[in-house]
């Protein structure tokens, strides 16, 4: 299998514990919270690396990090109001949108990668869905999943001009610094901000695991293997997140899935094999001749 698809694999593994984490904090803090303290971690942890970029760099950077964290704030405000699993098969509705995303930017529709991506969010969909629904919880979701879809194709497109290390670098600096901006005008009236330290103090545990492993490592290596990956194909890839957070939610909070849960979780890896299935038969079929 390519390696690049194996550093994406691990980065959705990673991004499949967050799920039940941000729920678990939206109890203290809001998600505007949650995401600004997340990436002022992992903001510190990049600056060192930022600081050394381009303008070319911090200008991608910034249209990135803007485009990511819209999608960032929108899945935790969405996580106040939907389960996580919920939240994790509307996120996933980007594996659809990115192809088409890509087709209205001038890009072409994959048949493989078409019908892959319909597997994958069919079998989310059977692993997930919940009757019943939460507009504002929903809406946001929703929002989150488009944001992504645009950042995926994004990231696609400028990750060959620049080093992946420093790319992720000032795109995390920016969030950071936008993210910063947005709380404190969100907390301009009333005692929020005044309380955020003590509300925040029982989940820094959670927090700085999101800030370090979860967003500064993650996204540095997401550009690593988007670098080689499509976006169509990556997207699929990331169909992967709401597998391994049932997986660890099974191994962390004795949670079962029950015959449908299994068959749709089986039915996202028979997606993700079959997208890298078709391009590496492509790829070789190209050598040949």
């Amino acid at each position: 299998m390519n390696p690049s698809v194996l550093v994406l694999l691990f980065v959705t593994l990673v991004w499949g514990t967050t799920f039940p984490i941000i729920r678990a904090t939206s109890a203290h803090l809001s998600g505007v919270e949650i995401t600004a303290l997340r990436f002022l971690v992992a903001g510190i942890c990049m600056l060192p690396f930022a600081l050394k970029a381009s303008r070319a760099a911090w200008r991608d950077g910034l249209l990135l990090g803007t485009v990511a964290l819209v999608s960032y704030v929108a899945q935790a405000v969405g996580l106040e109001y939907i389960s996580s699993n919920r939240s994790a098969f509307i996120t996933s509705l980007n594996v659809l949108m990115v192809p088409f995303l890509g087709l209205l930017l001038g890009g072409r529709l994959s048949l493989q990668i078409v019908s892959a991506a319909a597997l994958a969010c069919t079998g989310i969909g059977l692993m997930s869905w919940e009757s019943g629904g939460n507009l504002i919880g929903d809406g946001a979701t929703l929002a989150c999943a488009l944001a992504y879809a645009i950042y995926v194709i994004l990231l696609s497109r400028r990750i060959h001009a620049h080093d992946s290390r420093t790319l992720a670098a000032t795109q995390i600096v920016a969030m950071a610094v936008i993210s910063g901006v947005w709380l404190l005008v969100t907390h301009l009236h009333g005692n929020a901000l005044a309380t955020l330290p003590a509300r925040a103090q029982p989940v820094w545990p959670a927090l700085l695991y999101l800030g370090v492993v979860a967003s500064a490592a993650m996204l540095f290596l997401q550009a690593v293997g988007q670098r080689h990956v499509s976006a169509e194909k990556a997207a699929v890839i990331y169909a992967m997140e709401p597998v391994f957070a049932a997986l660890f939610g099974w191994l962390w909070l004795h949670e079962t899935l029950g015959v449908r849960g299994f068959v749709g979780g089986a039915m996202v890896v028979l997606a993700v094999i079959l997208g890298e299935w078709r391009f590496t038969s492509r790829a070789k079929a190209g050598d040949v001749s």
